[in-house]
């Protein structure tokens, strides 16, 4: 009788006579395969087949018709009932080979579970995925011809209405010109007609006929005071105006923004820093502290009363962009000056956009304008940027202010500028940094 609990065999003597290995009945496992077919593993597949015969416990010489589930082995009947095996959970070799074939088939079967799902996902998943990939990828090249064609379309007009219209101010140019050609030639022959006049007068006449011509004299000499001197007037001039197009500053400045190759790689200078400002290590960003954040050391080239810095690069022609990240601060200011811009004092001198050298686009709380030369105008915002985008065309004379995220101009002037500019800042609220 086996022990109670462990399955085992009745500590003295070998099992019983129904518990030899090989006399149990086999239950057999689920089936797996086709009926009729084996219920064993064909040859060669791996499963492990039956103890060979022969093979017997090198203790006891006894054949190994248990399996051991602490040791993980066959034993035999004398191991699982008085030897290292006693007390351990032991089971017939047939048992344990019937659970195991049954585990092999439940495994078999989810394999094959397995193999279905992946085999109907290769059947009838990724064929549409990859159709729906050639229709996403089609549609997206057709989008991408479509809308270029429409930009392309739009400028190729855009220059078509600039071009005719500078060819109509040229040629209003042009006739003006003519005109005040043709006058002035006249008004030249009509003075030398009286000139001529003149002169024989007083070389001809004696003083008898000259006194009897004074009324003469005076109706022709009275007309030529009615020929001015030439003054200088706009309608000889071209007007720029005429090839202002929200497109074209939209697209342009959209372009020079948007090109990572076009972006100035700007640092700020140290030594143009003020003592209400904190310079990072990177030195891109300033951070504002009313307390004075360090105590630089006092140069000429140093902003000792307004929170501002220039930048440590100037540039002397030609076209230039950088993007200033703005969206910590509420009260900041951005833009160029020129390198003449003072530095000291507290007077308007030294405060952008408050003289001369400098152009600033600058936010204080909910307000943006435009600052040159103690000139303020107010610019109307739907939202507060995060980023303002700076362009300058220092051979077109143009300083344009930009929100590269909204896409949108803030503001742009028209300036012939007289020196190299450099990018400016100033912060009195949190911080704010040139990014690339």
């Amino acid at each position: 009788m086996a022990q109670e609990g462990t399955g085992l065999p009745a500590a003295a003597g070998p099992p019983p006579l129904g518990a030899e290995p090989g006399s149990r009945s086999q239950a057999g496992p689920a089936e797996l395969w086709e009926p009729g077919a084996p219920r064993q593993p064909p040859a060669g597949s791996g499963a492990a087949g039956p103890v060979p015969a022969g093979e017997r416990c090198p203790e006891h010489d006894l054949e190994l018709g248990w399996f051991c589930a602490a040791h993980r082995r066959l034993v035999c009947a004398q191991c699982a009932g008085l030897g290292g095996c006693r007390g351990h959970r032991v089971t017939a070799l047939e048992e344990k080979a019937a659970d195991l074939r049954n585990k092999i088939v439940d495994q078999c079967e989810k394999l094959q579970l397995q193999s279905a799902v992946i085999t109907k996902y290769m059947a009838e998943v990724l064929p549409g995925k990859n159709q729906s990939a050639l229709s996403a990828a089609s549609w997206a090249r057709e989008v991408v011809i479509q809308r270029l064609i429409f930009v392309r379309n739009a400028c190729e007009n855009e220059e078509q209405r600039l071009l005719e219209r500078v060819h109509t101010e040229e040629e209003r140019a042009h006739q003006s010109i003519l005109t005040q050609r043709a006058h002035w030639s006249e008004s030249l022959q009509k003075l030398a007609a009286l000139r001529t006049y003149l002169v024989d007068v007083i070389t001809s006449l004696d003083d008898h006929c000259l006194v009897h011509a004074e009324q003469e004299i005076f109706e022709r000499t009275e007309a030529a005071e009615g020929i001015l001197e030439p003054q200088e007037s706009e309608k000889l001039n071209f007007n720029q105006q005429c090839v202002q197009s929200p497109l074209l500053h939209q697209l342009w400045a959209s372009a020079v923004l948007s090109c990572a190759t076009g972006l100035e790689d700007v640092h700020v200078d140290e030594k143009t820093v003020s003592p209400l400002l904190a310079l990072s290590e990177d030195k891109k960003t300033l951070t504002f502290s009313p307390k004075k954040a360090k105590p630089y050391p006092d140069r000429l080239e140093r902003f000792d009363h307004w929170p501002n810095a220039l930048a440590a690069k100037a540039f002397h022609k030609g076209l230039h962009a950088w993007r200033v990240s703005v969206a910590k601060s509420c009260a900041y200011k951005v833009g160029i000056s020129y390198g003449s811009l003072p530095r000291k004092g507290p007077g308007n001198e030294a405060r952008l956009g408050y003289n001369p050298c400098s152009w600033v686009f600058s936010r204080y709380d909910k307000e943006f304008r435009f600052s040159h030369n103690d000139q303020h105008q107010a610019v109307e915002l739907v939202r507060c940027p995060t980023q303002v985008g700076v362009v300058v065309d220092l051979d077109g004379g143009e300083v344009l202010f930009y929100d590269p995220v909204a896409c949108a101009i803030l503001h742009s002037h028209r300036e012939a500028f007289t020196a190299p500019i450099y990018p400016v800042l100033a912060v009195a609220d949190q911080s704010i940094s040139f990014i690339q």
